[in-house]
Order: C-alpha cells, then sequence, then structure tokens
C-alpha cells in the first residue's frame, strides 16, 4: 500500500484491479482503493486505465462513486482511491432480502440507478456492466452509486455504434449476445435485469455461456422476428438455430416478477425490450408512473 494509507481488508475485483478498504493515515478516513497492475509496464499507463480515469473525472453527480486521488506507483500500477460505501446491491439482497424487497426499497434504489444511468448518457457515456456488484450501497443514507468504469466507454455525437464485448453474462443485452452493434439501451437492459432481481432476490436470466443465456431470454419474450426487431435475421450466424425455439414453452414474466405490481411490471417490461430501438431510455424511465404511486 502506498505510506498515505493503511490496509485494512480486500473487499473485492473490479474490471481489471482489486479492490481494498483503506485507512487514510492523515485523517483516519476510510476510503476504496483499487489497484490496477500494468500488464506491460514497458508501455506505461495503459489506454484502458487513462480511459477510466479521464471518464471518472468527468463525472460529477450524488449516483455516481466519487474519485478521489490517483497514484502511480512507479509506472508499474495505478491505484486509484475511492470514497468508500457500506456493500453492494448483490450484498443487500443477500443479506437483508425481506428488506429489499420492499416495495418502496427497490424504487428508491431504481430510481437513483436510473438517475445515475441518465447523467452517465447525457455525457456521453456508456457504462456497459451495470450489475448489482457495482451498485454500492450507502446503508445510513440509503444512497445507490454507480462503480467500476473499467468498461466503461466515450461514445461520440451524432451516436455510433460500437461493436465488442463488456458487461457479465446475466445482464447483457441480446445485442450484445448476438455480436450486434450496440449504443446506450444496453445498459437499460442491464438496469432491467437488476430490477427485477431486486423483486425476485435471484438474477432473471442464468446460463453459463452466451447461447444459454439467450435461450433464456428467448424463452421469456420469444424468438424475435423481423417484424418485431428489424434486422434482427442477420445477426447471428446461430439465429437458425434459435428458430427451433419458438416452440419451446415460455416462461412468463409477470409470473415471475408477480411482486413488482402492474404498474412496476409495465415499466420493467419497456426496460427488456428485445429491439434496442424500442428500449425505454433512462430519463424516460424516471418520468414513468411507476415512480408516481
Amino acid at each position: 500500500m502506498d505510506a498515505k494509507y493503511q490496509l485494512i481488508e480486500k473487499i473485492g475485483e473490479g474490471s481489471f484491479g482489486v479492490v481494498y478498504k483503506c485507512r487514510e493515515r492523515a485523517t483516519n478516513k476510510t476510503v476504496a482503493l483499487k489497484r490496477i497492475i500494468f500488464m506491460d509496464q514497458d508501455e506505461g499507463v495503459p489506454s484502458y486505465v487513462i480511459r477510466e480515469i479521464s471518464l471518472l473525472q468527468e463525472l460529477n453527480h450524488g449516483n455516481i462513486i466519487r474519485l478521489l486521488e490517483v497514484i502511480i506507483n512507479n509506472w508499474a500500477s495505478v491505484d486509484l482511491i475511492f470514497e468508500c460505501l457500506d456493500l453492494d446491491l448483490s450484498n443487500f439482497i443477500a443479506s437483508y432480502p425481506e428488506v429489499a424487497k420492499e416495495r418502496q426499497k427497490i424504487k428508491g434504489f431504481l430510481s437513483q440507478i436510473l438517475c445515475g444511468v441518465a447523467y452517465c448518457h447525457s455525457h456521453k457515456i456508456l457504462h456497459r456492466d451495470l450489475k448489482p456488484e457495482n451498485l454500492l450501497i450507502d446503508g445510513n443514507n440509503n444512497i445507490v452509486k454507480i462503480a467500476d468504469f473499467g468498461l466503461a466507454r466515450a461514445f461520440g455525437v451524432p451516436l455510433r455504434n460500437y461493436t465488442g464485448k463488456g458487461g457479465t453474462l446475466a445482464y447483457k443485452a441480446p445485442e450484445l449476445l448476438l455480436g450486434a452493434n450496440y449504443s446506450t439501451p444496453v445498459d437499460m437492459w442491464s438496469v432491467g435485469c437488476i430490477f427485477a432481481e431486486m423483486v425476485t432476490g435471484q438474477p432473471l436470466f442464468q446460463a453459463h455461456t452466451e447461447f444459454n443465456v439467450l435461450m433464456e431470454i428467448f424463452r421469456m419474450f420469444g424468438v424475435p422476428t423481423e417484424a418485431t426487431w428489424p434486422g434482427v435475421t442477420s445477426l447471428c450466424v446461430h439465429f437458425t438455430k434459435m428458430i427451433a425455439f419458438r416452440t419451446v414453452v415460455k416462461r412468463n414474466l409477470a409470473a415471475e416478477a408477480a411482486g413488482v405490481g402492474a404498474v412496476g411490471l409495465d415499466l420493467l417490461s419497456k426496460m427488456l425490450i428485445l429491439d434496442p430501438s424500442r428500449r425505454i431510455t433512462a430519463s424516460d424511465a424516471l418520468q414513468h408512473a411507476y415512480f408516481r404511486i
């Protein structure tokens, strides 16, 4: 550890780094230290580290984790110092299952997540790895903050689509799983999966491969067609295999997320539309009737 900080414990691993809980010696303040070790030390600070730091320095919002300091260690690694919160949403759901399922608690957490996502998107930033483990909670004040921008990236104006992989399987949007171009709707699909998980206590789509996650999605919503998602049949070489699943007994979102209520189900359904062009935006989701009841 840097002489300025005393190690307390390891608290997790994020994209490209290990996270420690530390104490700042001068102030006795608790902070989170994310250490990123450079794979090729002769090349200097990697571009992905520069990108994460620059994105975090640009963001200033109450529902986004605050970067306090950057320390470069002999060009071999870098320490990112963040404010330290109590726990993440995944631990909260596991530790306080009944509290986590309270409608007002879910509504409060979801509105904050959407506020953070809307802010990111308004500043032309995709997170690309939204999941309960990357949502940190200040338990004393019931505040949620989006963390781990290791896979985030900026996008341009006019809006381009980006290729490449990102995110965690259970929260990956179908366009990502199909290897298609994508943009801001990928984050909204992830928020929808998180919303459902707060209601049920379990990930909505669980499988060990991208193909099997797609199958779980299609069992829930049906295999898309050119009518429901224009251009979808050209997205994946495996699409002919997927057509066979049209006759498979479907899962039912209304039954599995019954605790969300009718108005909440309407919002959830708009977040989990297969066609990304029809998926609700974060700013529009915040105006939904769910937050007014």
